[in-house]
């Protein structure tokens, strides 16, 4: 999964990425930085006591944090447009917006969604001017292209407009003909706010600017990424002198899975305790695809046992015995915390 950090100069985006990678602050400021950010699941450090296996691994986050960006001329947006054309390929946008210090998270919030819909506008626009010339033209790609065009007039309708791609593109076969020029305003998106010391635990409401859904995340980037930088210890000490009950990277990383609609599974062994993220709605089948193609092209049945009826027994020998192992089929639909031990003949 990848995610790219997105605001305005003075945001604290990269603070925010500090905080939730544990690294220092990247004083490649007008690069984009990228951090692989471990998943944070107590499941794993349980089930690692319990096997004792020779490494754990977590589930990821790239996080890619752009450098700040100004939209107050043509330069400032010019700039702009060049960084959103190498993050289209992201699996999300976060949106990370200032309140504090008379920041105005509201119209930054703002600000940012308006230039992904001019952004995509100028893609689209580009697009259309391209296929306008090519469907007149007999080839093997003609069909294919009259329907992009169709589709790509109603984007430009709906964005010349003010509705993002993602009010338009609706089915997967629309999904299809314009996957690879990844729309900004059709992917997911999560807001950050990062608020001043005073205002850890204020209630903020941007739900006029960002929607019922978007998932909103409050913290305060300079206490957490020092939070980030102590022992465990200090690490409670600190959050409980501050009130915030759980690290910027776990609120962080829940929010993310919400947001993408992820959950994990996880496998077990002498060898290796390991999460797999998944979509919700994931098949046993597909799942073991996430693993090896062998393994989905030679599933034979997924044993199964959830991770609460493991910890509440302390062992798979129990769970068997008192009827919580299962064996599911190919077309199982996979739960959050299902421990899967795939069998499989090639």
């Amino acid at each position: 999964m990848k995610v790219a950090l997105v605001g305005l100069m003075q945001s604290g985006k990269s603070t925010i990425l500090s905080a939730i990678s544990g690294k220092p602050v990247s004083p490649e400021m007008m690069n984009i930085h990228e951090e692989v950010v471990p998943v944070p699941d107590e499941r794993l450090d349980w089930l690692t006591e319990l096997y004792k296996p020779k490494k754990t691994v977590p589930g990821t986050i790239d996080c890619l944090d752009l450098p700040g960006m100004s939209f107050a001329d043509d330069s400032g947006r010019a700039a702009a447009r060049r960084l959103f054309d190498q993050v289209r390929t992201v699996d999300m946008l976060v949106l990370v917006v200032g309140a504090y210090r008379g920041s105005d998270a509201a119209s930054e919030l703002s600000e940012l969604k308006t230039e992904f819909l001019l952004a995509d506008l100028e893609l689209v626009t580009t697009r259309i001017e391209r296929l306008e010339k090519q469907v007149h033209k007999p080839s093997k790609t003609q069909a294919k292209d009259k329907a992009e065009l169709a589709l790509q007039l109603k984007l430009q309708e709906a964005l010349e407009n003010e509705k993002p791609a993602s009010t338009v593109i609706k089915t997967d076969e629309d999904y299809a003909l314009v996957k690879s020029l990844g729309f900004l305003t059709l992917k997911p998106l999560m807001v950050v706010m990062n608020v001043s010391e005073d205002d850890l635990g204020k209630e903020f409401d941007l739900s006029e600017v960002a929607g019922e859904d978007m998932e909103v995340v409050a913290m305060c980037a300079v206490v957490e990424s020092e939070i980030a930088q102590l022992d465990d210890e200090s690490k409670a000490e600190f959050m409980a002198d501050y009130g915030i009950e759980e690290p910027a990277a776990h609120k962080f990383v829940q929010s993310c899975y919400s947001t993408l609609g992820l959950i994990s599974f996880l496998t077990v062994g002498p060898d290796e305790v390991r999460a797999w993220p998944i979509e919700k709605g994931t098949t046993a089948l597909d799942a073991a695809g996430k693993i090896h193609s062998d393994i989905k092209r030679g599933f034979i049945r997924a044993e199964t046992i959830a991770y609460e009826d493991l910890k509440e027994l302390g062992s798979e020998k129990e769970c068997k015995a008192k009827g919580k192992a299962r064996l599911e089929g190919k077309n199982y639909v996979v739960q959050d915390g299902d421990i899967i031990n795939f069998r499989f003949n090639v």
